[in-house]
């Protein structure tokens, strides 16, 4: 298999990144997955807090949806301008920068008096939190080879957990001391994150000597070469389709009849997803035991049944309503993780001196469907309902599943 040019063998981070038995130190795995999981909260504090901040601030449904929207689009945008850097120069160096980056756009957020500069704020928070996409990869680095799929799963435990218990945190937050107290506190947390990584994270050596100009064209080729990469990015933007579709209109439903219910109970709907959250170390196993493609088929048919089962809502008591509601989220969200886990073992093996790369393209895929669904779910919930939100994220996922079936042998465009 031909490799990028100007490659240099894979960078490893120096003698105190493994102990006297090989293997990364507990502290290190536990500074990584926390760092990946507070530096993307920061994208999704916003969603439980949609309903308060549009009262407080006078926007429209439409202009609430588009906070989602550019802060997916940021992220999708700084893992294909920055994220390919990480190959390039030292992750540490790259990390500290972009957490303070993130820190002053959080306190933006909270001190913005308009929505436009609400929104300005949004897309900048969304750039900088792309240093999670940073975090994963270091991981990957430092892992030992047969272990890979289980550090990675645990830092991407650490990630996903920070997804999911944003919204329960902003929901609380937001209903006891308002939308802005949560955007203050997310900054104090990630400026206290990066400070941790300056203390304890190890520095790294470049895989490349590719300018930026040529290290951003190598993307290309990348995808062009390598089918396997194409097909998981395909694969779980699809399912990112329905996952933020779900996420960005739950708080608008539940603000509505007949639940009538405010911030915090959206925002507890992240315990449910937090329960799947928790599986994605036992799929990294899985992915290194019976190989990650077996991962991806289960993963994606169970966010599939899970979405489809949403469209019974209307046929429900709202008590039943609720539980199904919980009952799904725990299902699409242990589906989704459990891919996403299978698809990073998948790209993390095909070029190790190019994984910041790998996982830039494999992550543009990913927030290109949130942002995607947030925009769609919210316009289709506004002209018919959830049932409209529950089919469009079940017909993505069945998508998805149907492509993890397809041929191997199959080139995709």
């Amino acid at each position: 298999m031909p490799s990028v040019p100007n490659v240099l063998p894979a960078a490893h981070a120096g003698p105190a990144a493994t102990d006297a038995s090989g293997n990364l130190p507990r502290s290190l795995v536990l500074l990584l997955a926390a760092s990946a999981g507070i530096s993307v909260a920061a994208l999704y504090y916003s969603q439980p807090m949609l309903g308060d901040l549009g009262a407080d601030i006078g926007a429209s449904p439409h202009s609430l949806g588009l906070v989602p929207t550019l802060t997916q689009l940021g992220y999708a945008l700084g893992i294909l301008l920055l994220a390919p850097l990480g190959d390039r120069f030292d992750r540490r160096r790259i990390i500290l920068a972009k957490a303070a980056a993130l820190t002053v756009a959080l306190l933006l957020a909270a001190a913005a008096p308009t929505m436009g500069v609400l929104l300005l704020a949004s897309l900048a928070i969304g750039v900088a939190a792309t240093l999670a996409q940073d975090i994963v990869p270091a991981a990957a680095a430092l892992a030992p080879e047969a272990h890979r799929g289980k550090v990675v799963g645990t830092v991407m435990t650490g990630l996903l957990l920070g997804i999911l218990l944003s919204r329960v945190v902003s929901g609380l937050v937001a209903a006891h001391w308002g939308w802005r107290a949560m955007f203050i506190g997310a900054a104090a947390s990630v400026a206290l994150t990066g400070a941790a990584a300056w203390v304890g994270l190890p520095r790294f050596k470049s895989t490349t000597h590719l300018g930026y100009a040529a290290l951003l064209g190598s993307l290309g080729k990348l995808w062009l070469r390598h089918a396997p990469l194409r097909r998981a990015a395909l694969a779980q933007g699809l399912l990112a389709v329905g996952f933020s579709a779900f996420w960005s209109t739950l708080a608008v439903l539940l603000h509505g009849a007949p639940f009538h219910l405010g911030s915090a109970a959206a925002g507890s709907f992240g315990l449910a997803g937090a329960a799947g959250a928790l599986a994605a170390p036992l799929a990294g196993r899985l992915a290194d035991r019976r190989g990650p493609e077996l991962v991806t088929k289960l993963g994606s048919a169970l966010a599939m049944l899970s979405f489809a089962a949403m469209a019974l809502l209307p046929l429900l008591s709202p008590a039943a309503q609720l539980a199904l509601l919980v009952a799904s989220a725990i299902g699409f969200d242990l589906g989704f993780q459990a891919t996403l886990i299978a698809h990073q073992t998948l790209v993390y093996g095909i070029e190790p001196g190019a994984r910041s790369r790998l996982n830039a393209l494999l992550f543009v895929g990913v927030f290109v469907g949130m942002a995607a669904g947030a925009a769609l779910g919210s316009w289709l919930f506004g002209l018919w309902g959830w049932v409209a939100v529950a089919g469009l994220a079940a017909g993505a996922a069945a998508a998805a599943f149907a492509l993890r079936l397809w041929p191997q042998s199959a080139k995709l465009a």
